[in-house]
C-alpha cells in the first residue's frame, strides 16, 4: 500500500478531494435547492430526486465544462506557443522531448506505438482529443440541466416551458458559461506568469530556484 501511494499518490490524492468536494456539493446543493422550493411554496424534494434535477446536473457540469475547456485548450496551445520565462513553456533554444519523433523499438513503448498506423495518429493527439470530448460531453450536459432547471423553475411559475433553441439564445446559459471560462483562463495566466518570477522547490510546476527569471522552460 505505501509503494501503491508513493507511485500514485498525486492521483490519490486529487481524487479523494474530488470525492469530498463533491460530497459537500451535493449537501449544500441539496439544501439549497429545498429552500429554494419552500420559499415558492413547493415540497422538499428526496436527495434522489435531486440529484437528478437541472439544479445539481447544472451547477456540476457548467464547473467540469470550464475545466476541461481550460486544459484541453493548454494542451494544444503549448504546442506553438512560448512564453519567455515561464516553467510552463516549451524552450526556445533547445530541442523538447515531447518533440521528438515515437519509435516503436524504445524499450516499453505504448502498444499504439508498436501498432502504428492509424492508431498511432491517432494516439499521438490522444490527450486533447479526450479533453476535447470532455469538454463538449460536459457542455452538452451543462446545457441539458440548465435547460431542465430553467423548465422547473417556469412549471413551479405555472409558465410555459422553453425549448432548446430558445434557451440556447438567451443570455442565462452563456452567462453561466462565461462566469466559468473567465476564471480558468485568469488562472492559467497567473500560474504562466508567476513561474517567470516566482519559485516553489521540488514543484514539477516551478523552474529551479536559482533559474534565471528569462530561463524558459522547467
Amino acid at each position: 500500500m505505501r509503494k501503491f501511494f508513493y507511485q500514485n499518490g498525486l492521483s490519490v490524492v486529487f481524487l479523494f478531494l474530488f470525492f469530498i468536494s463533491l460530497i459537500a456539493q451535493v449537501v449544500t446543493g441539496f439544501k439549497v435547492y429545498n429552500k429554494e422550493l419552500e420559499e415558492d411554496g413547493v415540497s422538499p424534494k428526496t436527495l434522489s430526486a435531486y440529484l437528478v434535477s437541472g439544479h445539481f446536473i447544472e451547477s456540476t457540469f457548467e464547473n467540469w465544462e470550464s475545466e476541461f475547456l481550460q486544459m484541453a485548450l493548454f494542451v494544444v496551445l503549448t504546442i506553438s506557443l512560448r512564453q519567455k520565462g515561464s516553467s510552463e513553456s516549451k524552450s526556445f533554444d533547445k530541442n523538447e522531448e515531447v518533440d521528438r519523433e515515437p519509435s516503436s523499438k524504445r524499450k516499453n513503448a505504448p502498444w499504439p506505438v508498436r501498432k502504428g498506423g492509424f492508431i498511432l495518429k491517432v494516439y499521438q493527439h490522444s490527450l486533447s482529443l479526450a479533453l476535447i470530448l470532455l469538454f463538449i460531453l460536459s457542455f452538452c450536459l451543462h446545457l441539458y440541466g440548465s435547460l431542465k432547471d430553467e423548465n422547473e423553475n417556469l412549471f413551479i411559475k405555472g409558465e410555459p416551458s422553453q425549448s432548446l433553441v430558445n434557451f440556447i439564445t438567451e443570455p442565462r446559459f452563456w452567462f453561466e458559461s462565461f462566469q466559468n471560462w473567465q476564471s480558468e483562463f485568469l488562472s492559467v495566466f497567473a500560474i504562466i506568469v508567476l513561474s517567470i518570477f516566482l519559485r516553489q522547490k521540488g514543484s514539477s510546476q516551478s523552474k529551479p530556484v536559482d533559474a534565471a527569471n528569462d530561463e524558459t522552460g522547467e
